[in-house]
């Protein structure tokens, strides 16, 4: 099978954590962002992550790969998510904070789906209108953007700890540790110890790449 996918993107991170959670035999390909026909030819939209099955087909929707790759291996299947509704808000309140934090800084560190200017070009133009600004401004407003992602973070009270069940993880984790993941590119961002041990043990078990060491 295989995985094409971006590095930076919290829907291509569900599918990757599922795959690395269940060790199967998935190869990942990371598409030039701006290469919108690669997508199309394979899925009939601009969508990723997409999933190449052995028999050559393709699926798309990040949440129905990961439940066709859990029930690939039955033997540790994850457990529904019950805490939708509170990751919801939590995201929906730190929207306005995430996008102006981490999006200028994918083009500050080196990504494999942006190896080439025309990818580079193309997502600074789509998430610049995004986010509402430039993304030097988004940069020159990092200290308010932080101080009030780093208050959100002190907001999370609902996360279980692989280590208490069994080193087994949940749709919730699914739904909750790629934007956390993706806060570990932001230089001054502070988790609490128990989100950062949560970060440290989903990493653990899914090979994840965190990015703590090229933070900006």
């Amino acid at each position: 099978m295989k995985l094409f996918v971006f590095e930076h993107c919290p829907f291509c991170i569900r599918a990757m954590m599922t795959a690395g959670y269940k060790k199967l035999d998935v190869e990942l390909e990371y598409i030039q962002n701006h290469d919108v026909d690669a997508r199309i030819e394979k899925v009939g939209a601009n969508m990723v992550p997409i999933l190449q099955k052995d028999d050559g087909s393709y699926m798309a929707e990040s949440l129905d790969i990961v439940a066709y790759l859990d029930g690939i291996d039955e033997s540790a299947p994850m457990a529904a998510a019950t805490k939708t509704a509170a990751i919801d808000t939590w995201k929906k309140r730190a929207h306005p904070y995430e996008g102006p934090l981490v999006h200028p800084r994918w083009m500050k560190i080196d990504l494999p789906e942006f190896q080439c200017q025309p990818a580079k070009d193309w997502y600074t133009k789509n998430k610049s209108t995004m986010i509402g600004m430039s993304f030097e401004q988004a940069l020159e407003n990092s200290a308010e953007y932080i101080a009030q992602m780093n208050s959100l973070l002190t907001k999370i009270d609902w996360l279980v700890l692989p280590s208490e069940k069994s080193q087994t993880l949940s749709y919730d984790d699914i739904l909750t540790y790629p934007s956390l993941r993706n806060l570990t590119v932001i230089k001054g961002i502070e988790f609490p110890e128990r989100v950062r041990q949560y970060i440290d043990e989903v990493t653990a078990i899914t090979q994840i790449p965190l990015y703590d060491d090229v933070a900006v």
